[in-house]
């Protein structure tokens, strides 16, 4: 039998009592929530009560609580995600504004990084240095140039030696005011007297066009080791002496080559030596004889004219008379034959 056909089929309950009945429902419902939040007094005595009503409600105050939670946790989920997309763009722009300035600071720590080392070369005694930069490259099967914004106007003549930070370079071929060509050691014009810093032993290093040049015109017994530290030498006075140059290489041919300490890096910054010659080199003060300066440079006298009259004391005043007294002595006869 269904429901509509029992004794209730014709029941009808007023919409008051319906809201009073939920109303005291409710009111019931909060007052068993407040004696379960009660303080510990209260709640000591009623912890039977507490218990069952906790029991009882808990599980169905967990089935109500997920979809909240659920709901908050989607709604926490969509603004993060909102937020992050919305700084991942901020990033992204900001990263676009520093890369340029990053560049810059990179190119500027790598040239920073050149001028200190360069200003850390120190020759030994000191030598005056112009730094400069090599603007412009020729290479070839045989010519190796380059050209440096420093010149004339610096005191850059022509044979000054240039290094890097690594050892020699070149010499200066040609100059104007504010342009230097650099022949470099690689160069087949290029001949630079040398040592071996081991044995002392002297050579000349000779570019052929390749990166390793030739050692040539060894002198010694057995000079040379694979290894050894090349130097200048300072022969013929073009070049200071002891400027690093490379370490000497058997090559395939057999012939003993230098690998060179510029190939440890490019030769954009370089130092021009201003030498002229050692004694520049050299503290006149220091030396034992007084420099040329102090001599004396009055010209000497001319041995050829008569010596001057020396001053003759006083004559008693009856010299002169005497003198005047006296008769003049007879001319000599000629000898006979004599031309008169």
């Amino acid at each position: 039998m269904a429901f509509r056909d029992g004794p209730f089929e014709n029941l009808k309950v007023p919409v008051a009592w319906t809201a009073a009945g939920a109303a005291a429902v409710a009111i019931g419902a909060a007052v068993m929530l407040l004696l379960a939040d009660s303080g510990s007094a209260r709640a000591q005595t009623n912890n039977p009560v507490r218990s069952g009503f906790e029991a009882t409600v808990g599980p169905v105050n967990g089935v109500f609580a997920w979809p909240v939670r659920f709901v908050g946790q989607v709604s926490d989920n969509v603004r993060g995600y909102f937020f992050a997309v919305s700084e991942n763009r901020r990033l992204k722009r900001r990263i676009a504004e520093l890369e340029p300035w990053r560049d810059q600071a990179i190119a500027l720590k790598t040239i920073n990084a050149r001028y200190e080392a360069m200003l850390g070369v120190r020759t030994e005694p000191p030598v005056p240095l112009a730094t400069g930069r090599s603007i412009s490259d020729s290479r070839g099967p045989y010519a190796n140039a380059r050209l440096i914004d420093v010149g004339s106007a610096r005191g850059v003549r022509i044979g000054n030696p240039v290094i890097t930070e690594h050892g020699l370079v070149g010499r200066v071929i040609g100059t104007s005011s504010n342009v230097s060509r650099v022949l470099l050691l690689t160069d087949v014009a290029s001949q630079t007297p040398i040592m071996v810093d081991r044995t002392d032993a002297r050579a000349i290093l000779k570019g052929d066009g390749s990166g390793n040049p030739r050692l040539e015109f060894i002198r010694g017994e057995n000079p040379v080791q694979v290894g050894d530290r090349i130097l200048t030498s300072g022969d013929g006075g073009g070049i200071p002496r002891g400027i690093p140059v490379g370490m000497a290489a058997k090559g395939v041919d057999g012939s003993w080559r230098v690998k060179l300490f510029n190939d440890r890096g490019p030769i954009d910054y370089v130092r021009v030596m201003l030498f002229q010659d050692f004694g520049q080199l050299t503290n006149p003060e220091a030396l034992n004889a007084p420099p040329l300066a102090g001599f004396n440079t009055a010209p000497p006298p001319d041995l050829g004219a008569a010596p001057a009259a020396r001053p003759t004391p006083a004559q008693p005043a009856a010299a002169p008379a005497a003198r005047a007294t006296t008769a003049p002595r007879p001319a000599a006869t000629p000898p006979a034959g004599a031309p008169r």
